[in-house]
């Protein structure tokens, strides 16, 4: 069995586009159109989880944040603009080196790092986020084992990926790869989605809690995603750490 989580081909694949990660217009313009609507949910459910007031100034000053797969740190600067003391990781060194440049440029303070989860071993955090980044990972398993022994108790980890089912075949990798050519052709590899209920399942043995499973659906009319029900292609799912 594979010893660790990083992929070196998704390593070089998402290095070699990794000067584009803050260009909207760029090779990661659907994260880009994505990010809104998966941000607020996640700040909400943490909000919630954590009873915050997210009218106060720096809200998430109490809380410390993981992003697992952080790439160019989109979803690493929103929490550390709302107070989190964050970390974000990646495999690829030269995701890291953009995330940091920019942090700079907007005077964030966040801790990044080229490494993978199994590779921390010195901190726990009350939230972490995997988002778009476990159906990249080698050994589903020894990543959400590793993820799971990164959450405090009554944390709250959170998982955003694409079901593996005719569906998202046709619109996730045909029709977002090779026909609206939104990603370059190889981004994502169908067999390695994963269905909602066997995150569930690999999450099961490590005392999280599933809480809820919610749908992101695109509307190509409004030219925007939006939360649903519909958990079919995009979905996200989160657990609490009993």
């Amino acid at each position: 069995m594979n010893k660790k989580t990083a992929n070196d081909e998704e390593i070089k694949k998402f290095s070699a586009m990794a000067a584009e990660w803050w260009d909207p217009n760029g090779k990661f313009s659907p994260l880009h159109k994505f990010n809104p609507v998966r941000q607020e949910y996640l700040v909400n459910k943490i909000a919630e989880h954590f009873s915050i007031d997210l009218e106060k100034k720096f809200s998430f000053s109490k809380l410390s944040i993981l992003d697992i797969g952080c790439g160019g740190g989109l979803l690493c600067e929103p929490f550390a603009r709302l107070g989190a003391e964050v970390t974000g990781i990646d495999a690829s060194k030269a995701n890291i080196e953009v995330a940091k440049i920019h942090a700079k440029k907007t005077n964030l303070s966040i801790n990044y790092l080229n490494k993978a989860p199994e590779e921390i071993t010195n901190k726990k955090f009350d939230v972490i986020l995997c988002m778009e980044v476990i159906e990249h990972v080698d050994n589903v398993e020894l990543f959400i084992k590793s993820c799971a022994q990164l959450l405090n108790k009554n944390g709250i980890i959170f998982f955003s990926t694409i079901n593996r089912n005719p569906k998202s075949f046709l619109f996730a990798i045909i029709g977002a790869e090779y026909v609206l050519r939104w990603l370059p052709i190889g981004t994502h590899n169908w067999k390695k989605f994963l269905k909602p209920q066997e995150i569930i399942n690999y999450v099961s043995p490590y005392f999280l809690i599933h809480k809820e499973t919610k749908g992101v659906s695109f509307n190509p009319l409004a030219n925007k995603w939006s939360l649903s029900n519909d958990v079919s292609v995009n979905y996200m799912l989160y657990f609490i750490k009993n």
